[in-house]
């Protein structure tokens, strides 16, 4: 692993000077671009701080992610349904709970709804591929028609519903997964 090159990739992605990275780790510029070029190596102590203002940690800066997948098929979706509600819910991406955000695809039937969820930290979107449903947040009730979208703050209870006579489908994505 070429930590120097790591670091300053990280530094300038928080769109970071090195003079700024440095005075927020109480460092020098020099030491910094020394770091960055591998002409020097930091202590643990003085590269936790630096990971910390970069906003990650030690485990986090070590474990390789080149392997990560990026790429998902029909064989890595789990769907589910539930008939009393009247709808089936597919997870795009298997242990999507473990990410920042959790992309599922909804197909509501006729007069079908999803469960009601409480209020929570985070954003909601969604994007109607078919049909039309309600967004009900609160009290309030907006419609959503195919081609459109609903973006939302989940601070109330909150669910889509089907008040239509055809099948309603919808790509959501919560953030924090909360599905």
């Amino acid at each position: 692993m070429d930590i120097g090159e790591k670091i300053k990739r990280m530094r300038i992605e928080k769109q970071l000077t090195q003079e700024e990275l440095a005075n927020r780790c109480e460092l020098s510029k020099g030491f910094i671009s020394q770091l960055e070029n591998n002409l020097t190596s930091p202590s643990i102590a003085t590269l936790i701080d630096i990971l910390e203002i970069l906003g990650t940690n030690l485990r986090e800066f070590f474990n390789e992610i080149d392997d990560e997948r990026i790429c998902f098929t029909k064989d890595d979706m789990f769907e589910t349904e539930d008939e009393d509600l009247k709808y089936t819910f597919k997870w795009l991406i298997p242990n999507s709970q473990k990410n920042e955000m959790e992309p599922v695809i909804i197909t509501l039937y006729p007069g079908g709804q999803y469960k009601e969820e409480k209020p929570h930290e985070g954003e909601e979107f969604g994007y109607v591929l078919a049909g039309s449903v309600y967004v009900h947040i609160g009290d309030r009730k907006s419609k959503v028609k195919k081609g459109e979208s609903f973006y939302f703050k989940p601070r109330a209870n909150h669910y889509i519903s089907n008040a239509g006579k055809t099948e309603a489908k919808v790509i959501w994505v919560s953030t924090p997964p909360s599905f």
